[in-house]
């Protein structure tokens, strides 16, 4: 189905207020500014408070098999992580829901102070179903995260950087993940803290560093994009000119004086059933894309990250309160992969630089996988091999989440955000970790490398879906990639 033919849904509802701005294409001819670094700095927390929390559940893995833990085996472990992910899909999905009928900056504090609480309770679990629920919470405060923060990042930055930022963005789940390493090897040292202990404390960082950031976002506005949409121009307007002033020195809108305007038609929110209609029958090409980039990309990470420290103590004898040290070298390789290629994503072009990093992500998978089979490598060799998998794969990941936030119309982006995040995990991501755990538990090398060679083969698919249906977004604002399913053009005007 030829996705332009479907354009007059574009102008359902037309019932509500007709509205002319200039306000995105006066967002996207913003210099960088202190504004947009505050942006980063407060929004992109989302993505090291994962990172952290991923990393921790992985590095405490082994000690929670223990008695100074829980005592929990292997497949509970794999299980309290599925439920991790199944918390964070059904929080993406209803968070994202009310983000786009309540507002971006409402929901970037909801979702955030239910992190807080969960993720603080999780230190004071007493078993293997306990520490499964505060986990299931734990995950629905990200997943909600997600959907709010995404949508707000991409509808803050200018279009001409929005990929390599994101991707930056995105990519700082390793600082998380590096900071998680870091203070595991710290507080699961046995000689330095009694492990019956320091598992716990573990888990309070990210509720400090998460309690830090809820100060920190009171001081961000709402998306001007959204207020917009909700007939709220002269707040958006009011928004983007004290930005305006900031940026240019009080310049203000001086400097864009012929800004492009579009017009559209407010409302108060999107029935469901538009959104379906805008996913399924309007973009049904760009949702299968959405759907291989986002389940592909789960199932190698929540497969490989929430069971690497069972394959180094079961496979290679590493004691628990050293498997911090390996993932410091993963978690690097995965920061650097997005930092590095990141430009290119600006400059050669979304398509080109997806399917690369899915193919050769999926590739290395394989070569390592098949050394790991053969128990040729060491401990410190297979983290190598990872670390030189995740490098691609890293900067793949972060662009599933790049592209399912700006190829889908303004009206549901939260909510599009939110339900590819909810079926790539649900798809790829929350059976992953019990299906790695089970072959794990095996002890047979075989039976492992048939779950890498399974998400070798997801990632491969996925980048021969993009090469085909692909959206080029580079460069380009959020409105010419997607129009709003309001807009309006000139000679359709209602007058």
């Amino acid at each position: 189905m030829n996705e332009r033919s479907l354009g007059p849904l574009h102008r359902q509802c037309d019932d509500g207020e007709l509205i002319e701005t200039d306000v995105p294409a006066r967002l996207d001819a913003l210099p960088w500014s202190r504004f947009h670094t505050l942006v980063v700095a407060t929004l992109g927390i989302t993505w090291i408070l994962d990172g952290l929390e991923v990393t921790l559940a992985g590095a405490v893995a082994g000690i929670l098999e223990q008695k100074a833990g829980l005592g929990l085996t292997t497949a509970e472990i794999g299980l309290a992580s599925s439920a991790y992910l199944s918390g964070a899909v059904l929080g993406a999905t209803f968070f994202g829901w009310l983000t786009d009928r309540l507002g971006r900056k409402k929901l970037f504090f909801v979702t955030l102070a239910i992190y807080l609480s969960a993720t603080a309770l999780t230190a004071v679990s007493w078993n293997g179903v306990s520490y499964a629920f505060f986990r299931f919470f734990v995950g629905c405060g990200i997943g909600g995260e997600y959907a709010a923060v995404n949508s707000s990042i991409q509808e803050l930055i200018p279009a001409r950087m929005r990929g390599r930022i994101d991707l930056i963005i995105n990519g700082s789940f390793w600082l998380g993940a590096a900071i998680g390493a870091g203070a595991s090897l710290i507080l699961l040292d046995p000689n330095l803290l009694d492990p019956r202990l320091g598992w716990r404390l573990a888990f309070l960082i990210g509720a400090a560093l998460g309690l830090t950031i809820l100060l920190m976002r009171r001081w961000l506005p709402e998306s001007p994009r959204w207020l917009i949409l909700h007939a709220r121009k002269a707040e958006a307007e009011d928004i983007v000119a004290q930005i305006e002033a900031q940026s240019r020195h009080g310049s203000a809108k001086s400097e864009v004086p012929s800004a492009p305007k579009m017009m559209l038609r407010a409302r108060a929110y999107t029935p469901i059933a538009e959104v379906g209609r805008a996913m399924f029958r309007l973009y049904p090409q760009r949702t299968l894309v959405g759907v291989a980039l986002m389940a592909s990309q789960a199932f190698l990470y929540n497969s490989i990250f929430f069971t690497y420290a069972l394959v180094l103590t079961n496979f290679y004898g590493v004691d628990g309160d050293r498997v911090g040290r390996h993932l410091l070298a993963l978690a690097a390789g995965n920061f650097l992969g997005p930092l590095l290629l990141g430009r290119f994503f600006d400059t050669l072009g979304r398509r080109v630089m997806i399917c690369a990093t899915y193919a050769i992500s999926g590739l290395l998978l394989v070569g390592v996988g098949y050394l790991f089979q053969w128990g040729v490598l060491t401990a410190a060799q297979q983290t190598a091999g990872w670390m030189l998998v995740f490098f691609f794969a890293s900067a793949a990941a972060s662009s599933a989440y790049l592209t399912v936030s700006e190829i889908f119309p303004l009206e549901i982006r939260a909510l599009a955000i939110a339900a590819f995040y909810s079926f790539g995990t649900l798809i790829g991501g929350v059976a992953s970790p019990w299906i790695l755990g089970m072959l794990i538990e095996t002890g047979v090398r075989s039976r492992v490398f048939d779950g890498y060679a399974l998400g070798a083969f997801l990632m491969l698919c996925a980048a021969a879906i993009e090469w085909r249906w692909g959206i080029a977004a580079e460069r380009k604002p959020l409105e010419e990639v997607c129009p709003p399913l309001g807009a309006v053009s000139r000679q359709n005007r209602i007058r």
